[in-house]
């Protein structure tokens, strides 16, 4: 029995179209996770509230001019998670790397933001020719928090200390503590504020990150939707106010899918604090990640 049976079952299927695992060109993996959360806590509920929102929107995006109906889409469904963080990423690690073995690409749902760790570890070998583009208000470098080092508030040091990616960059960034913004310099890790963001515009900031990334053989997208202000994403488990807007959003995470991409994450939506508003957000964002992937790839 493959990883993928073992640790996954499928209580829904994302966007409604599914075709074989073999088939697919790209996979869906929720993970009910949010152990570390600290201050809302309920991302274990977000993959199936962004199923159920995916079901209820358009599919064709004007941006790509491509459709997700016509994508290779399979919803492996859900990770077993355990109430134990190493535990559920050493099983998140197995089922990725099975994915990118079968030569697919890995779309994950969560959940919270420590899930990017798991995922990055399922990279192996080419974890350290990849750069990381974390789309994200706060930048998660502390040391440790509430007497954890492993946790949503530290996993991107953990990932910097332990997997050593080429590159780490992130955007849309506004929250941060004095320990992250000198660890982030001693380190090389950039950011672009969302300051920077409105006062540059999304063409300006997306061809500069375009021009950072140009050196690196791969890239890994992560996408915490408290990147976007609480106004359009209010179901956050830690929601900053004076964040970006959603179309500035869209506008610079798809100039970045091309060829190279390996795989990508959305994650950290609560969905029990709004009205649905916030996993539509989310579903929006994967399908026009998706669809921005597959316009390049028509494009070779």
């Amino acid at each position: 029995m493959s990883y993928r049976e073992l640790f996954a079952s499928q209580p829904n299927v994302f966007s409604g179209f599914q075709k074989s695992f073999e088939e697919a060109e790209y996979v869906i993996l929720g993970v009910p996770f949010d152990v570390t959360s600290t201050y809302r806590t309920g991302a274990r509920f977000a993959p199936n509230a962004i199923r159920a929102a995916s079901l209820n929107i358009e599919t064709y995006s004007f941006r790509s001019s491509v459709d997700v109906e016509d994508l290779r889409l399979h919803d492996l469904g859900d990770l077993h998670v355990s109430t134990s963080t190493e535990k559920t990423l050493e099983m998140l690690e197995r089922v990725i790397k099975e994915v990118l073995d079968a030569g697919k690409t890995p779309v994950t749902i969560g959940g919270e933001h420590t899930i990017t760790l798991g995922v990055l570890k399922g990279l192996c070998e080419k974890a350290s020719k990849t750069a990381i583009v974390s789309f994200d208000a706060h930048l998660d470098l502390r040391g440790e928090f509430m007497g954890l080092k492993l946790s949503h508030t530290t996993f991107m040091r953990r990932i910097n200390e332990q997997l050593k990616p080429a590159k780490i960059i992130e955007v849309g960034t506004r929250a941060v503590c004095k320990e992250e913004l000198e660890y982030a310099k001693n380190a090389g890790i950039e950011f672009f504020t969302a300051q920077q963001i409105r006062k540059s515009g999304s063409e300006k900031i997306a061809r500069q990150l375009k021009e950072k990334l140009a050196e690196y053989e791969n890239i890994y997208l992560s996408v915490d939707m408290d990147v976007l202000d609480p106004a359009y994403a209010p179901a956050v488990q830690n929601p900053e106010p004076d964040g970006i807007e959603t179309h500035l959003l869209l506008d610079i995470l798809c100039s970045v899918c091309d060829k190279r991409l390996l795989g990508f994450d959305v994650l950290e939506i609560a969905p029990n604090y709004d009205n649905g508003v916030s996993a539509v957000q989310a579903a929006k964002v994967i399908f026009e990640v998706l669809c921005a992937i597959e316009s390049a790839k028509l494009k070779r």
